[in-house]
Parts: structure tokens; C-alpha cells; sequence
């Protein structure tokens, strides 16, 4: 198992970390070019070109099942779940099978309405609530991984 991580402006990237560290799971932070993010121990650094996509594709062409992937694109969370990795937002949703057409729909909804000249609310200010929240979900996912006897 290892915890993969869309890092290009992810708020919980020391989260991520700190669990993945006490429990010897590796975590990668894949970011484009333009950021900087320095590795920590038990974290590898993927650095790819700034072009559209780039660390989306990095992150399925990497992830295997069992993985975690940590993203709040739908798009990379819906191929992810395809190749039997598990995927969960940096505000703690955990994508799956169940959820994920509907929220590509979401995303499609509001892509139209941007289109035609709409506005589209985004996401509320961050509490430490929602990084509780993200921390007892990817809990969850790494335990549920090692039930499953995914060696970490």
C-alpha cells in the first residue's frame, strides 16, 4: 500500500504524512513544476511538468490497487477507483463506486453553468474540523487496506 497524493495545493499533505509515517506506509506528493515541496522521511517527491493533466496522469499511470489516492479531482478519483485503489478528498469524502457518477455529474453541471456565464459557489473556508474529518477517513481506508491483507 502506498498513499499517493495530489499535492498541488492539497491542505493536508502534513496530515497525510504524520499517519502514513506511524504506520510505515509510503507516501508520494506528486506536484507540477511551479511548486516546491521538499521531502520528508518515509515521503518521496514526483515532479512533473506544469502541463494540464500532467499530475493526474502521473498519479494513474503510479497507483496500483490497494493505493490510496488523496485528490479532490472527481476525474483522477473515478480512474483511480477503476484500478482498484481507493481515493479520498482532502475534505474527508471518500470516493467510491457508489458516489463518484454523481459527482462527475456535479462537476459537468457546474462546468456548463461556468460556460454559459454563471457563478458557481466554491468550497467553504477550511476548520480543523474538516482535517479531523480527513484524518479518521484516511484512517478508515488505511485499516480497511490492511483487513484486506494489503501489505503497507
Amino acid at each position: 500500500m502506498k498513499i499517493y497524493v495530489d499535492a498541488d495545493a492539497c491542505p493536508v499533505k502534513d496530515v497525510v504524512c504524520n499517519e502514513a509515517y506511524t504506520r510505515s506506509i509510503p507516501v508520494i506528493m506528486v506536484v507540477s513544476m511551479a511548486h516546491n515541496i521538499y521531502p520528508a522521511e518515509g515521503m518521496d517527491v514526483i515532479r512533473v511538468d506544469s502541463s494540464f493533466q500532467a499530475v493526474d496522469m502521473a498519479i494513474v499511470n503510479a497507483a496500483v490497487s490497494g493505493d490510496i489516492v488523496v485528490t479532490s479531482d472527481f476525474g483522477l478519483a473515478s480512474i483511480v477507483l477503476g484500478k482498484g485503489a481507493r481515493a479520498i478528498s482532502p475534505s474527508g469524502r471518500v470516493f467510491s463506486e457508489r458516489n463518484i457518477d454523481t459527482l462527475l455529474e456535479k462537476r459537468h453541471s457546474a462546468a456548463r453553468q461556468r460556460r454559459g456565464g454563471g457563478r458557481v459557489k466554491g468550497p467553504k473556508a477550511r476548520k480543523k474540523v474538516n482535517d479531523d474529518f480527513f484524518r479518521n477517513n484516511l484512517i478508515r481506508l488505511i485499516e480497511e487496506g490492511v483487513l484486506r491483507n494489503v501489505q503497507p
